[in-house]
């Protein structure tokens, strides 16, 4: 239970984080007029990946999904910003 709540915590928050990136940075346009939508939106993000930290049967699973989901999440960020797509 409280391995699943750090999990919520943690790697969710890098999850939703990097997501709100997401986010911002992909719809078409600069992104600093998606700024405010992302920033809203990143709260309910975070919940959702806390009701996904507790859909899993063990801690372990939850730790290795939420945190692989988020280290995809910032590659895809790397990968935007390496191909010029944003600035």
């Amino acid at each position: 239970m409280w391995g699943r709540a750090a999990a919520a915590l943690l790697p969710g928050l890098l999850l939703a984080a990097a997501l709100t990136g997401l986010l911002a940075w992909l719809p078409p346009g600069p992104w600093p007029q998606m700024l405010v939508v992302s920033l809203i939106s990143f709260v309910p993000l975070w919940m959702l990946a806390a009701l996904w930290a507790f859909s899993f049967r063990t801690t372990l699973r939850a730790w290795l999904t939420l945190g692989g989901a988020a280290a995809v999440a910032f590659a895809l960020l790397g990968l935007l910003r390496l191909s010029g797509a944003v600035h």
